[in-house]
């Protein structure tokens, strides 16, 4: 089973408005998602060794609220927008309460970090450096943060011009 469609099942046992809203297959299909997205990533890492699918399905959970807020899910399909918004905030906080169970609260403050920097990207209409983020948030959750994706998101943070150049650096280190 492949990490949407457990997605699909633990939102589906959550029971209310968000199993509702799953779509019937269990996965809306999609043009162009990458086959390693951030959950696959930050499951290949050391820090998630023992846990892949467990990783796994925390980032899937969090990064399927964050496309409900900007982007195109792939496994919720909320009709409006403040449905949209609501069901990534179950995500989000679905996601966030799988990982404190594992233990992992260094991870936790990677994914708030994360999270805050790529809502801030899309505010100000720079997807790149949000998809970017994710990448790079992605590998810090599953080999830890480097010094160099510390130093970009002091730059995102700071609203640095050369966040971008920074964060793809960390991303692809």
């Amino acid at each position: 089973m492949s990490s949407l469609q457990r997605l699909a099942a633990l939102a589906r046992a959550q029971g209310g408005l968000l199993a509702a809203m799953v779509s019937a297959d269990g996965v809306v299909p999609t043009n162009g998602t990458p086959p390693d997205g951030p959950a696959q990533v930050a499951a290949a890492g050391p820090r998630a060794q023992g846990r892949r699918e467990e990783y796994e399905l925390v980032m899937e959970a969090i990064y399927e609220g964050y496309l409900l807020h900007y982007g195109q899910p792939r496994v919720v399909n909320a009709p409006g927008e403040d449905l949209c918004l609501l069901a990534g905030d179950r995500l989000y906080a679905l996601g966030l309460s799988l990982l404190v169970g594992l233990g992992d609260l260094e991870a936790v403050s990677e994914l708030a970090d994360l999270i805050t920097i790529s809502a801030r990207a899309q505010e100000t209409g720079n997807g790149e450096l949000a998809d970017t983020v994710w990448l790079a948030g992605a590998r810090a959750i599953g080999w830890g943060a480097s010094s160099s994706y510390r130093s970009a998101k002091q730059l995102a943070f700071a609203n640095s011009a050369d966040v971008l150049a920074a964060m793809r650096a960390s991303a692809y280190a």
